[in-house]
């Protein structure tokens, strides 16, 4: 692809057709599991369908979804999404994105071309890689994916003349790319691997990306969450125009595939609760506007108009009012959490669980039971 052509509608068919397969068996199995060998409920799920029919058509999208929950099972994501009808996820234009483990989820080409055929995104754990971090590649990409788009032009590729610039054959590679499209139109995450990027095709604009801000599985009596990462709030304020969002409150999951769990390790536990609450679509201006309008702002006033979607100079990244700004999305994004929370009868938690202090004093460990009895897995 050329610079001067158009942008692509959808990747091939081939490529449809395997993330229909993909999309839609992992979704029936979820959706068996909950209402066969479990006891689900999902209050507020019609009112998010009607959410989701509002974006059916593609070309009348006005603006992207991100959805966003507490984390408290290593299948939140599937298993909660198998309370949607069939119709929903054998769509994938109707599906959510999500983001997943590097280094978990891509660790080969097999993995690798599940999980991006099932749209996931490659996301790199800072505490697991140096490429992870708020201003990856990926992270870019879940921009782009939200907003009017696509983007086909300067996708974080790498130089022609770089490893990435030619995909890896090997089966121990994570490498993929969709044989049938222009090898234009994929990312690099490290310099070194390519993946396609969902963002070049006019079918994936405005899309719908589901976030667990938590950014760790964790398990506690009390349903505590611990703070939230600032991702979610990189997606609200720099995304155009402003996408929508709902917050969900997950559970029931932490008992079907509790971290404590004993052999098979890798098979769900049937026969137990489990709830999929969705909350009201929030207002965007109301609860968000100030924030988005501080943000142009400071970005024009730092010369971030000329800067491609998603990209930010160093001011952009690492200054203390584009922290503060973050920092503040981020704790009105938990916000939206907790009143699902409060609807679904749990008690207010402590105010300290949001901040990141409260949870350095976890020390050194980085997953298993905690001195308060919680279970953290890093997912």
């Amino acid at each position: 692809m050329t610079s001067t052509d158009e942008p692509p509608v959808a990747p091939s068919l081939p490529w449809r057709a395997s993330s229909i397969a993909t999309v839609g068996t992992i979704g029936a199995i979820c959706r068996a599991f909950l209402y066969g060998l479990s006891y689900t409920e999902s209050p507020g799920l019609e009112r998010f369908l009607g959410v989701l029919d509002e974006r059916r058509d593609i070309e009348g999208r006005k603006r992207g979804l991100i959805t966003v929950s507490n984390h408290v099972s290593v299948l939140d994501d599937p298993m909660i999404w198998g309370v949607l009808p069939m119709r929903y996820l054998l769509n994938p234009n109707m599906s959510r994105w999500s983001l997943g483990s590097y280094d978990l989820c891509f660790q080969n080409k097999v993995t690798s071309t599940f999980f991006t055929l099932g749209q996931v995104l490659p996301t790199h754990r800072s505490a697991h890689s140096s490429h992870g971090g708020l201003f990856q590649p990926t992270i870019t990409q879940a921009i782009r994916l939200l907003s009017a788009g696509p983007y086909h032009k300067k996708l974080s590729q790498a130089p022609p003349d770089s490893p990435a610039s030619k995909p890896s054959i090997s089966l121990l590679s994570p490498d993929i790319v969709d044989p049938f499209t222009s090898a234009a139109l994929t990312y690099t995450t490290t310099g070194h691997d390519t993946f396609p990027a969902p963002s070049a095709y006019l079918s994936r604009r405005h899309s719908w990306i589901h976030i667990f801000p938590e950014g760790k599985i964790h398990q506690k009596e009390d349903l505590t969450m611990r703070y939230f990462k600032w991702g979610v709030a990189r997606l609200i304020l720099e995304s155009e125009p402003c996408p929508d969002l709902v917050a969900l409150w997950i559970d029931g999951p932490q008992w079907a595939m509790h971290e404590e769990r004993e052999f098979p390790r890798f098979v769900p536990r049937p026969g137990k609760n489990i709830s999929v609450a969705f909350g009201d679509k929030v207002d965007m201006d109301g609860v968000f506007g100030d924030l988005r309008e501080k943000w142009k702002t400071l970005k024009g006033r730092n010369g971030g108009e000329g800067l491609f979607m998603g990209e930010l100079n160093e001011e952009l990244k690492f200054g203390r009012e584009a922290v503060e700004l973050r920092e503040e999305c981020t704790m009105r994004v938990r916000k939206e959490v907790l009143k699902v929370r409060r609807q679904m009868g749990w008690p207010d938690e402590d105010p300290k669980s949001s901040l990141v202090e409260t949870w350095r004093l976890e020390g050194a460990k980085e997953e298993g039971r905690m001195e308060d009895g919680s279970i953290v897995k890093d997912m």
